[in-house]
């Protein structure tokens, strides 16, 4: 019986950590599609060389500020302060493990039944998202400075797989 229930054990550590880093890799998206979204979409930066060529004009061009990298690199350097306004939420029937917002962003409180709302859920889950946002910088670079579609399951899913509800779906070719 012992040697039975030790077999189980990594299984359920193994998925406990899967779900904090899917869940992570999702609220992460999350925060950064909606950060972009706050931006005013006139709003443009500069970018190219600014030196000046030998027929005297420049290869200078303007790209919207809210999906630029300089933006999106700014973002990801701070979005994880945004995971202490998020909660663990267990589903009783699969006893598998989301993450939710407790504040909603304008600041007003949010539905909290059955939600767990604590210093070691939200240290654990900002631990994640920064590991995520370090390892992943790229590839959250490259889709969100396009207007990509479902960015959430093409990142954490297919790309990294750090969301396993997917591995049905077809992987893309890197």
């Amino acid at each position: 019986l012992a040697l039975a229930l030790a077999s189980l054990l990594p299984t359920a550590g193994a998925r406990r950590s899967q779900d904090l880093h899917c869940g992570a890799c999702r609220a992460l998206v999350d925060e950064l599609e909606w950060e972009i979204a706050q931006v005013d979409p006139r709003k443009t930066i500069q970018m190219g060389s600014f030196r000046i060529n030998p027929d005297g004009s420049q290869s200078v061009v303007e790209v919207p500020y809210a999906r630029s990298e300089a933006h999106l690199t700014e973002l990801l350097e701070r979005v994880c302060e945004k995971m202490k306004e998020y909660g663990e939420k267990v589903d009783p029937a699969t006893h598998r493990k989301s993450y939710v917002r407790v504040i909603s962003h304008d600041g007003t409180k949010m539905e909290l039944s059955g939600v767990k709302f604590d210093g070691d859920v939200t240290s654990s889950l900002k631990f994640a998202c920064e590991s995520i946002a370090e390892e992943y910088e790229d590839e959250l670079i490259e889709f969100l400075s396009h207007e990509a579609e479902n960015v959430k399951d093409r990142l954490c899913s297919k790309r990294t797989d750090l969301c396993d509800h997917a591995l049905h779906i077809p992987h893309d070719e890197l």
